[in-house]
């Protein structure tokens, strides 16, 4: 079978990838512009996949790459919200525009291939209800947020009108290995980066806010078994864990489980409490009772087979 992975040298699409090369017969091409990427988070496995550096914008590439394709995941993004605030244009861009291109080259040349896409649990913006499920209105708080929700309905659009096979997944607050150590790019993955350098975690107000957290890999389960079930093709779902922590019970579990770093608090900065969305409850019975799917990691042992992963791969590095 023929996958393509957009996106596939980053932190969701570096485990993706690692979850299709699971599978027997899978001839894999995987797309990235960051050039550096292969080497960090794909250089134990680049002889197994054809990797193509390119951009999600590149309509004539991509019309190239989707043909004769089974199933096309799209991890490529950008990601960040903090800078989707300061580069609403670029975020808009990539996210809307490059996704718009996405689906007009699967609708024009391969209407057979599977599409998922992975969006964001924070379209919904501030919970409006205790729990919430797939039927919570959306208010999104910035822009990234914003353009996910705006290209979730392309998706669902394309599929309405053109019969693409397309889902979408919602995904929490996801961490594990191949993730960047920025505040911007996930705030669990960054309190990794700190405690796993005996850094400072500092945590803006008294940290009682409550936020779900899901494993990458978990993740990347999910999206590959969304992918073979025609139950979830034209729809979307939260795809949560049952695990719904406050983060500073979050910074402390990291700070034991790597045995360094420490934490600190800071009262908030005005503009990440503009787009602090407070504590929120998400629900994937919708997707479970469909696919069986749940979370196989606990925060705990997710936190430790990223532990593993990260210093097998530093071990691998210095030898």
């Amino acid at each position: 079978m023929k996958i393509l992975v957009l996106g596939g040298a980053g932190f969701l699409g570096a485990n993706l990838v690692r979850r299709c090369l699971a599978e027997p017969n899978v001839q894999l091409t995987v797309l990235d512009p960051l050039l550096n990427s292969p080497q960090k988070n794909l250089d134990d496995i680049l002889d197994r996949i054809h990797f193509v550096i390119g951009d999600l914008r590149d309509e004539a590439l991509l019309s190239e790459l989707v043909q004769d394709q089974d199933v096309v995941f799209n991890s490529a993004a950008q990601s960040s919200h903090t800078l989707s605030i300061q580069y609403p244009l670029l975020d808009t861009e990539i996210n809307c525009l490059g996704n718009l291109k996405l689906l007009e080259a699967v609708r024009r040349y391969n209407r057979k291939a599977i599409l998922v896409f992975p969006s964001a649990s924070t379209v919904i913006g501030t919970a409006q209800e205790n729990i919430v499920d797939e039927d919570h209105k959306e208010v999104p708080l910035e822009i990234y947020s914003a353009n996910k929700g705006v290209v979730e309905k392309y998706y669902r659009i394309y599929h309405a009108l053109h019969g693409l096979k397309t889902v979408i997944l919602r995904f929490t607050n996801l961490y594990g290995p191949y993730g960047k150590g920025s505040p911007e790019f996930g705030f669990v993955n960054y309190f990794i980066h700190l405690a796993s350098n005996n850094g400072e975690i500092k945590i803006f107000g008294d940290g009682s806010q409550s936020r779900n957290v899901l494993y990458v890999e978990d993740a990347a389960e999910i999206l590959w078994r969304a992918a073979w079930n025609p139950k979830l093709y034209g729809k979307l779902f939260f795809a949560a864990s049952p695990y719904h922590l406050s983060v500073r019970e979050i910074a402390e579990t990291i700070v034991s489980v790597w045995g360094r770093g420490k934490v600190v608090y800071d009262p908030w900065p005005e503009e990440r409490r503009l787009i602090e969305v407070g504590s929120v409850r998400f629900s994937s019975a919708r997707l479970k009772a469909l696919t069986g799917w749940e979370a196989s990691y606990d925060f705990v042992s997710g936190l430790k087979k990223t532990r593993e992963i990260m210093e097998r791969s530093l071990q691998a590095v210095k030898s």
